[in-house]
């Protein structure tokens, strides 16, 4: 199998010279060239047809943002990743970026990101936003989603939608918030893994965007209905009891299937304080972070939804729930927010739950 071609693009002959010496580093990855501006980068994809293209945000004559946007009219499959500093400045295009149709972000080294780090992050994003390879009639059964026999039923209606997500997730979020009703019955709960700074504008964004009132979470926080809580950057959130009802919580705990937040770190809260009482959702991301935490929750009763593969950037998270048989429903995602809404307002009028897989889910 060929390598990955890579177009790296920064203004920075520093940053360039040392990415190209951590991507070379892994032998399934080739740069194939490099570009100083957002200009020299649409020509070099003429000229190279690289596989996937890492593009700095912040560049003189022609931002990442405006050769984002020239990129996705040319070529709207390329995928994108961006690459960002830890500034509020920065987080705030990389959003709009995500929003554009990049398809993820790593912060660059310095400010609090380690070479490692950039390195741990970004090598296996490219592998899998590249090497992502569809279904086929030899992996369709062992990818079959089928609902978990055994669970308890649930004793009366939802009262947390708990939501998780990594790569891809931004947008995967932003459609189903946008799409819930202003009078939703039950508090919300997201983890996106974002770091700081990242996650109060998101939260920000949401809330200019959704008829919801959405925050970052802090400590003591009272889960009302129609509270959109999204956790912070390099915290866990938890639900806890309050004195007066459920109340956000967060910790600085070592992370979970290396990231912090974590999706399980909230699952197993929600299960812990609601039991079957949880609506969960679980979006488009790399990795496994939300299985166990979903295992908990189908243990106690609870309903899990989540995303199909088809329209997942990447059919991690959700894939691993699905195939263990802990799903109720896998869906496209233009489908979940009203699905989700449906399910929150049963038993709330007399209708009784379900579980059932859909039956596009799976081939």
């Amino acid at each position: 199998m060929a390598p990955i071609a890579v177009l790296l693009v920064d203004d920075s002959m520093v940053v360039r010279r040392i990415m190209t010496n951590v991507l070379s580093s892994d032998p399934g990855i080739t740069v194939v060239g490099t570009a100083a501006s957002g200009r020299s980068a649409l020509e070099k994809v003429e000229q190279l047809a690289p596989d996937i293209m890492i593009l700095d945000i912040e560049m003189p004559e022609m931002d990442g943002l405006e050769t984002l946007r020239h990129l996705r009219r040319l070529h709207p499959g390329l995928p994108v990743i961006m690459f960002s500093t830890l500034t509020e400045r920065a987080a705030a295009a990389t959003l709009e970026a995500l929003s554009l149709g990049a398809r993820d972000y790593v912060t660059k080294p310095g400010g609090g990101a380690t070479l490692e780090a950039v390195r741990s992050q970004l090598l296996p994003r490219i592998k899998a936003l590249v090497r992502r390879a569809p279904l086929t009639s030899e992996t369709a059964d062992a990818a079959r989603p089928a609902v978990a026999d055994g669970r308890p039923g649930r004793t009366g209606p939802h009262q947390l939608l708990a939501i998780g997500a990594s790569i891809g997730g931004p947008d995967a979020v932003a459609a189903i918030v946008r799409a819930l009703p202003g009078d939703l019955p039950v508090p919300v709960a997201v983890v996106q893994h974002m770091p700081p700074i990242f996650t109060r504008l998101f939260a920000q964004r949401l809330d200019r965007e959704s008829a919801l009132t959405v925050v970052e979470g802090q400590p003591g926080m009272e889960l009302e209905p129609g509270l959109v809580v999204v956790a912070p950057g390099d915290f866990h959130l938890l639900v806890a009891d309050g004195r007066r009802g459920p109340v956000v919580a967060t910790t600085q705990e070592p992370r979970q299937n290396g990231c912090r937040p974590a999706v399980d770190v909230l699952f197993r809260s929600a299960a812990a304080v609601f039991g079957d009482r949880v609506l969960a959702c679980v979006l488009t991301g790399m990795g496994q972070d939300g299985l166990r935490g979903s295992e908990r929750l189908r243990a106690a009763g609870a309903e899990v939804v989540v995303q199909d593969d088809a329209t997942s950037v990447i059919w991690g998270m959700p894939g691993a729930v699905a195939t263990a048989g802990l799903a109720d429903r896998v869906l496209p995602l233009p489908q979940i927010a009203a699905d989700l809404t449906d399910a929150l307002r049963r038993m709330r009028d007399g209708t009784p739950p379900s579980s059932r897989i859909d039956a596009g889910a799976a081939p």
